[in-house]
């Protein structure tokens, strides 16, 4: 498995928000999003024996398992090891591919940050995590996919590396949410706290 990055830290983002995790980043992605913050090209061949040893050297249990697009790689078989490891597993996908093999009943919780101009692929959605840049015919559209009745909803102001459009766009959001109240607000708080 080709793996960008294996590391510990805590959930910046969504749901578990603060929540001690170990991310396994697998490298590359079927989308060129020009919003992605994330440097996911490289990596080391890693085998699941591999994974499951470095992931059993950090205390926490929920283990986030992302990308690039991590549905390009995760198998059952790693789920299935690392729920005998006593993990939680956590899969934040964009939501373009159909998990199969019956990984969709495996994971224990599917993030789906989809992307403008796609509508996900998934039969089960636990939390939907937007990237928010002010399109509110795209939220609308994607919030008529079928999840999960107990599902989080979050919108994400898109960081633009712009203090004035990044304003903008929270302004946007923070409207949105209190127009549509279903929503959520989701911060990137790794990012303001300056941690991985």
């Amino acid at each position: 498995m080709r793996v960008n990055e294996l590391f510990y830290s805590l959930q910046g983002e969504g749901r578990f928000t603060g929540t001690p995790a170990v991310f396994i980043r697998f490298s590359g992605c079927n989308l060129q999003c020009d919003f992605c913050d994330t440097e996911h090209q490289s990596y080391e061949e890693l085998t699941e024996e591999d994974i499951l040893r470095e992931v059993a050297k950090y205390p926490a249990s929920h283990v986030v398992v992302t990308g690039g697009e991590p549905t390009l790689q995760l198998t059952a078989s790693l789920v299935d090891r690392l729920h005998e490891a006593h993990k939680f597993v956590q899969v934040e996908t964009n939501g373009t591919r159909a998990l199969t093999d019956g990984l969709e009943e495996k994971i224990d919780w599917i993030t789906c940050s989809p992307k403008y101009g796609f509508i996900p692929r998934l039969q089960r959605i636990d939390e939907l995590k937007v990237v928010f840049d002010t399109d509110t015919d795209y939220i609308d559209n994607v919030s008529r996919v079928r999840i999960t009745d107990t599902a989080c909803y979050y919108l994400q102001p898109c960081d633009r590396k712009d203090e004035e459009r990044n304003k903008a766009i929270l302004s946007a959001a923070i409207q949105y949410i209190l127009n549509h109240p279903q929503w959520k607000l989701s911060l990137q708080t790794h990012k303001i706290l300056d941690m991985r």
